[in-house]
């Protein structure tokens, strides 16, 4: 076959697609850790997200508010239990007021570099809690990883 030929053959892709690709998609196109070095003190980030899951859970606050601080699966978990607060308000027939709390001690613990831990109390008029975060360093900005208020 002569190279005129060959041009002249019809293309059927075969070639292509028993090519495999050099590197995973995944790797440059998934979330990427981010140091934390490169990140900003995460103190106030905790203090406002437990500050914003409080009021959300009381029905004075929309999730979507702070939707891009979290991780998809925390969004599905503090979805759930707004779903939850919500129905327990309308079987007492109580109406979404803004909670009045206090912020107490803020515990935060770094376990490996670009993760960060924390345990906020918050002291409320009938009981005090806590919330328990979890922040990753990803994309170059902290996004909770997990969320629980006990």
């Amino acid at each position: 076959m002569t190279v005129s030929q060959a041009s002249h053959a019809p293309f059927d892709g075969s070639a292509a697609r028993q090519l495999e690709p050099r590197f995973a998609a995944d790797d440059f196109f998934d979330q990427q850790p981010t140091s934390s070095t490169a990140l900003p003190d995460p103190r106030p980030l905790i203090e406002n997200l437990t500050r914003c899951v409080i009021e959300i859970l009381a029905g004075a606050r929309e999730l979507d508010q702070i939707a891009r601080w979290l991780t998809d699966d925390v969004y599905r978990h503090l979805l759930k239990r707004v779903v939850i607060s919500s129905r327990a308000r309308q079987a007492k027939g109580a109406q979404a007021l803004r909670p009045t709390f206090a912020i107490g001690s803020v515990i935060v613990c770094e376990p490996r570099d670009g993760i960060v831990e924390a345990t906020v109390v918050v002291r409320g008029r009938a009981r005090v809690r806590a919330v328990a975060l979890r922040l990753e360093g990803l994309d170059r900005r902290w996004r909770a990883t997990a969320i629980h208020v006990l």
